[in-house]
């Protein structure tokens, strides 16, 4: 399966690198490490999610974060990583 990260997923991930290098150092690069491995798990588990906001979304194992994702035959696009403690209309307006 191919899969690819939109660029506005990608300024959500830097946008949550930001938030959390913020808190502790070194944070930041864990939160990348952990989402990334959660996007490479959708290779295997891609497509079984629920459907939310007309996207897949996958939740992180280790941060608050949903993954919201396309599948359309063996390619998977990552459309957006949100906080999964933001505002539910908020969620739903940026992703249309």
């Amino acid at each position: 399966m191919i899969i690819e990260i939109s660029s506005d997923a990608l300024i959500d991930l830097e946008e949550g690198f930001d938030f959390y290098q913020r808190q502790s150092q070194g944070l930041g690069a864990y939160f990348i490490s952990c989402l990334m491995s959660d996007i490479e798990g959708l290779n295997y588990f891609g497509g079984i999610h629920q459907v939310v906001n007309g996207y897949h979304r996958a939740l992180s194992k280790r941060f608050p974060f949903c993954i919201y994702y396309d599948k359309k035959g063996e390619t998977l696009t990552v459309v957006a990583v949100l906080d999964a403690r933001r505002d539910p209309l908020w969620i739903r307006q940026r992703l249309g």
